[in-house]
C-alpha cells in the first residue's frame, strides 16, 4: 500500500475516528486505526465493539492495500509532521513508512484481517434532519442522560418519532429533558441511543445546510454526517412513559429572565460542593422569588422582583440539576411552573412547546 494525504485532512480524520478506538483491549487491533485504500477511496475507521466511527478522505493512491496502525502513535506522528503532504507506505512484513518532508518514521503495523468488521444491518427505518438542528436537540437533552449502570435503559436518549414530530428524551431519576421538532413523514417508531454515541455525534462538525441521516436497524443505528458514519448498538428495553410523568397544569407559574435566574442560582451555588450538598431554596411570594442557601460554610440569599400567578410556594433544588436545565434552554425568557413543594418543576418556553425540562425537588428540613 502507498498513499499520499493532505496533512490537514488526515489529522482531522484521525482525531475524529480515534475517539472510537479502545485504549485497552484483548484484541490488539482494536487499539489501532484501520486504513483501507481500495477503488480510489481511502477509509479510516476506529471501533471499540460498541461504537465505530468511519470516514472517507481524499488521497492519492499509488498502490492499494490496508493496514492497522496504533491510534495513539499514528495520531502523534501525523500531527507533528513538518510538510503539508504525508506519504504512507507498507511492505509485505507490515512495516509502515511514514514520510513528510525531511521527517521519516518506520513503525510496525497489524494485519487488517485481525480487525473486526463494523456491524452491518438491515435498515428498518431512517430519517434526515438538518444537522445543526438535530445536534442542538441532542445537546439540550443529553445532560439528563443517566450514568447509573444499574438501569442501563436510561444511559441513553429515546428518539421517539410520532405523528410527524421527533422527540428526544433523556431521564436520570432527578430530571427529565424533552426536545421536540417537526419532521417529514408520518411514521411511528422509537429507539434508544447510548449517551456515549450521542456525545460523539456532537463532536463531528457539519455544514450549516447539511443534513444528518439516521439509519435504524433492529439492534444498531448509524448516524451519517457528511463523510462520516457513526455506527452504534442500540439500548434494548422499555423506556419510561415520559408523557405520564409530566405534571398537568400548575398551581404557581412565573415568567423569568433566563440569564437573571441562572446568575442568581450560580451565586447561591458558591457555598455548595459535591461534599456539601444543600438545596437552593426558592420562596415564591410577595411579588418575587427569594433564594436561600445554607451550608456549613455559611449562608447566602438573593431576590428577584417579578410577578407570579397562583399560590405561594417554598421549594428546594439541587443547584447543579437546576442550572443544567436552565442553561440548556435556548430562549431569553422561560416559564417556571410549580405544583407544590414535592412535585417536579416544569421549565417551558414562553411560546410553543419545543422543550419541556423537569427538575425533581429536594426535601426541605
Amino acid at each position: 500500500m502507498k498513499i499520499t494525504f493532505n496533512k490537514t485532512e488526515l489529522v482531522q480524520a484521525v482525531s475524529n475516528v480515534q475517539r472510537a478506538v479502545s485504549t485497552k483491549n484483548s484484541i490488539p487491533a482494536l487499539e489501532g486505526i484501520l486504513i483501507k485504500a481500495h477503488d480510489n477511496k481511502v477509509t479510516l475507521c476506529g471501533y471499540d465493539l460498541e461504537i465505530g466511527i468511519r470516514t472517507e478522505i481524499d488521497a492519492t493512491i499509488v498502490e492499494e492495500g490496508e493496514i492497522v496502525l496504533s491510534a495513539k502513535l499514528f495520531s502523534e506522528i501525523v500531527r507533528r509532521m513538518p510538510d503539508e503532504l504525508i506519504t504512507i507506505e507498507t511492505d509485505e512484513k507490515l512495516i509502515t513508512y511514514i514520510n513528510s518532508g525531511v521527517a521519516d518514521y518506520q513503525i510496525v503495523g497489524i494485519s487488517a484481517y485481525e480487525y473486526p468488521e463494523l456491524p452491518s444491518f438491515d435498515e428498518l427505518e431512517s430519517f434526515s434532519l438538518n444537522g445543526n438542528l438535530l445536534k442542538t436537540m441532542i445537546k439540550q437533552t443529553c445532560y439528563a442522560v443517566s450514568d447509573n449502570q444499574s438501569k442501563p435503559i436510561y444511559t441513553g436518549s429515546l428518539f421517539d418519532l410520532k405523528d410527524g414530530f421527533l422527540k428526544v428524551v433523556s431521564v436520570d431519576g432527578f430530571r427529565m429533558a424533552i426536545r421536540k421538532e417537526k419532521i417529514d413523514g408520518e411514521r411511528n417508531f422509537n429507539f434508544i441511543v447510548p449517551g456515549k454515541t450521542l456525545s460523539e455525534v456532537l463532536k463531528i462538525n457539519c455544514d450549516d445546510e447539511s443534513s444528518i441521516t439516521v439509519v435504524v436497524g433492529k439492534k444498531h443505528v448509524t448516524f451519517k454526517i457528511d463523510n462520516y458514519s457513526i455506527v452504534s448498538r442500540l439500548i434494548e428495553g422499555k423506556f419510561l412513559d415520559y408523557d405520564g410523568t409530566i405534571p398537568a397544569g400548575a398551581s404557581t407559574s412565573l415568567r423569568v429572565n433566563t440569564r437573571e435566574i441562572a446568575s442568581s442560582v450560580e451565586r447561591m451555588s458558591l457555598l455548595t460542593s459535591e461534599k456539601m450538598q444543600s438545596p437552593v431554596r426558592f420562596i415564591v411570594a410577595d411579588e418575587g422569588i427569594k433564594l436561600f442557601c445554607t451550608t456549613v460554610v455559611g449562608k447566602a440569599s438573593d431576590y428577584i422582583n417579578l410577578p407570579f400567578e397562583g399560590s405561594e410556594v417554598e421549594i428546594g433544588f439541587n443547584n447543579r440539576y437546576l442550572l443544567d436545565a436552565i442553561k440548556n434552554t435556548d430562549t431569553d425568557e422561560l416559564l417556571f411552573e410549580f405544583n407544590g413543594p414535592l412535585k417536579p418543576l416544569k421549565i417551558l418556553p414562553i411560546e410553543g412547546d419545543s422543550f419541556v425540562f423537569l427538575v425533581v425537588p429536594m426535601r426541605l428540613a
